[in-house]
C-alpha cells in the first residue's frame, strides 16, 4: 500500500535544527578553547572531520528499512558487551579509565556505541507481548540487561557512563508500564544507598522508609523479606564498591558533599567553572575574550566544561540559548514518542531521551557545582568524535521511526 506523505511529514525539522545549532555553537567554544592551547590547537579540525562524518552516517541511518533496527538489536547488543569486554583487555587508559580502543590513528569509546546496543535490546525485549514488566522474574531479566553493560563500564573504570545507563535501564522498564511496588522495588536500593553516602542515621531512617512503605503495599513476607534484604545489600555492595574506586574518583564523590573542603584539588573544576560561568554577566566577554577560558583555568575546558565557556564568552544570553535549544528537543522528543505507533519505536526514542536529558542535567549540573564531577560531556557541544556519533545515529533511528509512523496506522 502507498502511503501518501506530505513534505513536512517526511522529516522532522523541529528537531533537527535545535540539534545543528547546537553542534555549530559547540564548534565555536571548542575553537575559542582550543585555538591558543599548545596541545589540542587540532582538536577543533578533528571535531569539525566527526560532524561531516557524524551527519553522513545519520542520513544513511534516516534511509534505513524500519526493520532494519529490530534484525539488529540482539547483534548490536552482543556486540556491544563484546566490546565491553575488549576495551578491558586491550584498552588505551585515558584519565585513569581503561574505556579506549585505538585501530591505528582512530580511536573510540566502546561505551559510547553500547548505549545504543542496550537501548534496542531494552526497548526489544519490554515489547514483548510475552514479559510481564510486574513481575519479579521478568524485572530482574530487564535489569540484567541494562546493568551488565553497567558492571563492565565500573570495572573500567567510567563512573558517569555508568550512571547514565542505569538511568537508561530504570527510565524504560517505568515507561513500559510498571506498577508502584514494581517501581519502589526498582527505585528503593538506588535511594537507600544514597542517602548512606551522608552517614549511619539518613541510612537508618532509609531502611525504616522502606519497611513503613512495605507495610503499606501488603505484600507477603516472603516477597517482602527479599525486597528488604536487597536494599540491605545494595548499601553493603556500594560500601564495598566504594573501595575499589580509584582515590580520584572517591574525591570526587566527597567534593560534590563539600566542594569547598578540597578548592585546590577534587573541588577546582566545580568552583572555576562557576566563577566562568558568573563573570560573563549578561551578554559576556566576547568571543575569545574568556580570561578563564583563554587562560585556561580549568584543564581541558573543550570536554566536560564546554558550557562554561559559553557561559563566559557569551553570557547568559548564550546559556539561556544553549538551555532553551535542548528544552525544545526534550519535548519534542516526548512528542515524537506519542506519534509513534509501535512500543518497540516508543521505548527507543523514550530511551533517546532519557540519554541526552541524564548526561544534560548532570553536565550542566557538574558546571555549576550541583552534582560530582564525574566526567560526562554535554551532548552535541562537547569534543568528542564517539559520543557526537552515538547521538547522531540515535537520531537518526528516532527520525527514521517517525518517517515510517504511518506504515503503522
Amino acid at each position: 500500500m502507498k502511503i501518501e506523505y506530505k513534505l513536512n511529514d517526511k522529516f522532522d525539522l523541529i528537531i533537527f535544527i535545535p540539534v545543528i545549532l547546537l553542534i555549530t555553537i559547540g564548534l565555536i567554544a571548542i575553537y575559542s578553547s582550543t585555538a591558543n592551547h599548545p596541545t589540542a590547537s587540532g582538536n577543533f579540525q578533528k571535531q569539525l572531520f566527526f560532524v561531516v562524518l557524524s551527519l553522513i552516517v545519520f542520513f544513511i541511518v534516516y534511509s534505513l528499512p524500519q526493520q532494519t533496527f529490530k534484525k539488529f538489536t540482539i547483534p548490536a547488543y552482543i556486540f556491544s558487551i563484546f566490546l565491553l569486554l575488549l576495551v578491558l583487555i586491550m584498552g588505551k587508559t585515558v584519565y585513569g579509565s581503561k574505556s579506549w580502543l585505538s585501530f591505528g590513528f582512530i580511536g573510540f569509546q566502546p561505551s559510547e556505541f553500547a548505549k545504543i546496543g542496550t537501548i534496542l535490546a531494552l526497548s526489544y525485549w519490554l515489547t514483548n507481548n510475552d514479559r510481564d514488566i510486574n513481575n519479579i522474574k521478568d524485572i530482574g531479566i530487564a535489569l540484567i540487561i541494562g546493568f551488565l553493560p553497567v558492571i563492565l563500564i565500573l570495572l573500567e573504570p567510567d563512573t558517569g557512563t555508568a550512571i547514565v545507563f542505569a538511568f537508561i535501564t530504570l527510565f524504560l522498564i517505568y515507561w513500559s508500564g510498571i506498577s508502584l511496588f514494581g517501581l519502589f522495588v526498582v527505585l528503593s536500593p538506588g535511594i537507600v544507598t544514597f542517602m548512606s553516602l551522608f552517614g549511619t542515621v539518613p541510612f537508618v531512617l532509609s531502611l525504616v522508609g522502606v519497611i513503613i512503605a512495605l507495610i503499606l503495599f501488603r505484600k507477603d513476607i516472603f516477597n517482602s523479606t527479599i525486597v528488604f534484604v536487597i536494599n540491605l545489600g545494595a548499601s553493603f555492595f556500594f560500601d564495598y564498591a566504594y573501595k575499589l574506586l580509584k582515590p580520584h574518583q572517591q574525591k570526587r564523590i566527597a567534593a560534590f558533599l563539600d566542594p569547598s573542603a578540597d578548592p585546590l584539588g577534587s573541588g577546582y573544576n566545580a568552583l572555576q567553572a562557576k566563577l566562568a560561568i558568573g563573570s560573563g554577566g549578561l551578554f559576556g566577554k566576547g568571543f575569545m575574550q574568556g580570561n578563564q577560558t583563554q587562560l585556561r583555568f580549568i584543564p581541558e575546558q573543550w570536554t566536560d566544561f564546554i558550557y562554561c565557556v559559553i557561559g563566559e564568552e557569551f553570557g547568559f544570553i548564550g546559556s539561556v540559548i544553549v538551555l532553551t535549544l535542548f528544552l525544545i528537543i526534550f519535548l519534542r522528543l516526548l512528542k515524537l514518542s506519542s506519534l509513534a505507533k509501535d512500543k518497540f519505536g516508543v521505548l527507543i526514542i523514550v530511551g533517546f531521551l532519557c540519554l541526552l536529558f541524564s548526561h544534560f542535567v548532570i553536565n550542566i549540573g557538574m558546571n555549576l557545582g550541583l552534582t560530582p564531577v564525574i566526567g560526562l560531556p554535554l551532548p552535541f557541544l562537547s569534543y568528542g568524535g564517539s559520543s557526537l556519533l552515538t547521538n547522531m545515529i540515535l537520531l537518526g533511528i528516532v527520525l527514521n521511526i517517525y518517517r515510517n509512523r504511518k506504515l503503522h496506522a
